[in-house]
């Protein structure tokens, strides 16, 4: 269960980043995280903080419950 979770937010997050045509690297930028870090969690393999749910939110000009939607 905790991976599919992790695995489904990570791809949400991934097509919430595309559809604003922003890399991987750009939205690290924009939500000062590292973009190997934005890579783990849309590949599932890494679980982020509430911290940086919300900065990758805020980065992609959603709530934090929209990455949430899948």
């Amino acid at each position: 269960m905790i991976d599919k979770l992790a695995k489904d937010f990570g791809n949400k997050i991934r097509e919430l980043r595309k559809l604003q045509r922003v890399s991987q690297e750009g939205l690290a930028d924009l939500a000062d995280l590292d973009r190997t870090y934005i890579g783990g969690i849309e590949r599932g393999i890494r679980n982020p903080s509430l911290r940086n749910i919300g900065k990758i939110a805020k980065a992609l000009k959603a709530k934090p419950k929209d990455l949430f939607d899948f």
